[in-house]
């Protein structure tokens, strides 16, 4: 077993494989020089400080020798011969597999405007993204702009305000999270980050980022605006790390096309992840994406019981988390495509919950502050419930008693 990316899903696969009793060779490659670690703090409490590495390692260094999981630091995969069954690697090594599963992820997208390549300008999606970072304002970097409203971006304003920055985000879209999540969500979120001393700009554009000697000094705006910046943080998305796969053959575009066994269109090749384009139940069946850690723990565990023939289908309910000051908000389902969302709680008192409707049904729920609604609301979107609206609004009825 060769498994490229040691993420959560390509962690999560080699745990479930050993466990599941197989007992042959599993080598993980992976282009970081950190043992496997937890993404979701790189842009909260490890870029706070409030989390040293050794407490964001998916498991202890020593876990992955015990269980004779050979994981190969600072190793690219540049290219898969699916005939021969061998990977190329950017030092020209070839690696032979039996079966192979492709956990790469995605990197970070870059600006694409003029200046885009200066100094002081980072990105959120490995550790040593956040350490340089973190280098930078430990040497008393104060002013921040941030580009992209959504999770990445408010979790990082957020945590740059803890630290003490003038914090200036920017939108492109009329609206906060405007991918993922209705207006009520959003307006919440601007609101606070504001309260809490944010710059937010919406509908704006970045059409430059400025430099003098190499460092960025500010970014220019489609309305003609400079706003002064000793660094600046891109959190538009990610690029899917397919590259080798597409090349060799495999069926994909933005992500590799899987079935709902992880299995690529490339014999014995899985995908997992992030990079993987799976149907899912929750999406009416239709291929997507989901970058979550719950995505990539379950596909893993799904690739792996179909590859020791116990194949199941992936029917994971998709959950997300993002922790912003005190805020805690929990989504449950997706909301793509929803036709009302209904508002359950006040918002005024940070502890509220929208409910996403399609066509009567509820398909997901999104829950600030409200751990409870978010319990119960699980099963209302695995029902696919039909509930009246206002019965939903009733922040007094438990949801379970919807059911």
């Amino acid at each position: 077993m060769v498994i490229v990316g040691s993420g959560h899903g390509g962690a999560q696969a080699a745990i479930a494989l050993r466990q599941a009793g197989h007992a042959g060779t599993i080598v993980m490659l992976t282009r970081d020089r950190t043992p496997p670690y937890e993404r979701p703090p790189l842009s909260k409490d490890y870029l706070a400080g409030e989390k040293p590495l050794e407490r964001i390692l998916i498991r202890p260094e020593a876990f992955w020798a015990e269980r004779a999981i050979e994981v190969r630091l600072g190793t690219e995969v540049v290219a898969v011969d699916p005939e021969t069954r061998i990977l190329t690697t950017g030092e020209g090594a070839r690696i032979g597999y039996g079966t192979l599963i492709w956990a790469a992820g995605g990197e970070a997208r870059r600006l694409g405007c003029p200046g885009a390549d200066c100094g002081g300008l980072h990105t959120i999606r490995h550790r040593h993204d956040v350490d340089a970072l973190r280098g930078e304002l430990s040497a008393g970097t104060r002013r921040a702009v941030v580009i992209g409203g959504g999770y990445i971006g408010l979790e990082a304003a957020a945590a740059l305000r803890k630290l003490g920055c003038e914090v200036t985000l920017i939108e492109q879209q009329d609206r906060l999270l405007a991918r993922v999540a209705g207006a009520a969500l959003g307006s919440f979120f601007r609101d606070e980050h504001r309260r809490q001393g944010v710059d937010v700009r919406l509908g704006t554009e970045v059409v430059e980022i400025l430099s003098a000697a190499g460092r960025v000094t500010g970014v220019a705006t489609g309305g003609g605006e400079v706003i002064a910046a000793d660094i600046v943080i891109a959190g538009i998305g990610i690029t899917p790390a397919v590259g080798p796969l597409i090349t060799a053959g495999a069926k994909g575009g933005n992500g590799v096309e899987v079935d709902a066994f992880c299995r690529t269109s490339l014999r014995d090749v899985y995908a997992i992840g992030d990079c993987a384009a799976h149907p899912n139940p929750y999406a009416d069946g239709s291929l997507i994406r989901l970058e979550s850690v719950q995505n990539a723990n379950d596909m893993g565990n799904c690739a792996a019981r179909a590859i020791l023939g116990a194949p199941e289908p992936y029917r994971a309910l998709p959950w997300f988390w993002s922790n912003q000051y005190d805020l805690r908000l929990q989504t449950v389902g997706l909301a793509q495509g929803y036709d009302m969302e209904v508002l359950r709680g006040d918002p005024k008192e940070r502890s509220f919950s929208v409910v996403y409707l399609r066509r009567g049904q509820v398909i997901a729920l999104d829950c600030v502050n409200r751990t409870r609604d978010y319990a119960q609301g699980r099963r209302l979107v695995e029902a696919r419930a039909r509930v009246a609206p206002e019965a939903l609004a009733n922040a007094e009825l438990p949801l379970k008693e919807l059911l």
